[in-house]
């Protein structure tokens, strides 16, 4: 099997680079959730003290989500806010999230894929130098370019967690 990150035919050359990034590993969580039941989306180890799958999905949808409307320019609607947010919650963690079908998660997730899909097809490689503001204590600068790059990177940083979870939950079922 050949591996390459190629841009998307109706993107600009590095524009489309980075979104095949994001494409790959939105392909890659797919995969790896893949065939898992309630209980193993629920699982949270074996102490249950850690984030489970389904947290972490929720908390790279509503990361990315955050992440298109910068992108866009424009603030996030407080609908959306409140649809899939927060981010935290007032102990500092992942809000819990249980009972939700992975079919459900990955639906919303894949909706803000496309979402960034549609953002990326009107940028110019130009426009990746634009600067967004991100952070929820210290606001941060970084140019759309790191941006589209951290959707990537972020959401292949939780895979880690994710396929640590696979590997606890078969162990102990």
């Amino acid at each position: 099997m050949l591996y390459d990150l190629k841009g998307e035919a109706n993107m600009s050359p590095v524009v489309g680079m980075l979104y095949s990034a994001v494409k790959e590993n939105s392909q890659r969580l797919q995969r790896i959730t893949d065939g898992m039941s309630q209980e193993e989306i629920d699982y949270k180890g074996p102490s249950n003290h850690f984030n489970s799958t389904a947290q972490l999905i929720k908390h790279i949808t509503f990361v990315d989500l955050n992440w298109v409307y910068r992108i866009k320019g424009l603030p996030l609607p407080q609908t959306l806010r409140e649809q899939h947010g927060p981010m935290i919650d007032e102990n500092g963690r992942l809000p819990v999230v249980q009972g939700v079908p992975l079919s459900t998660l990955m639906s919303t997730y894949e909706g803000v894929i496309t979402m960034l899909k549609d953002v990326c097809t009107q940028l110019t490689d130009n426009d990746l130098i634009k600067l967004v503001t991100f952070g929820h204590e210290n606001e941060k600068q970084a140019t759309i370019r790191w941006g589209i790059w951290h959707i990537a990177d972020h959401s292949r940083y939780h895979q880690a967690h994710m396929n640590q979870l696979r590997r606890w939950y078969q162990e102990a079922h």
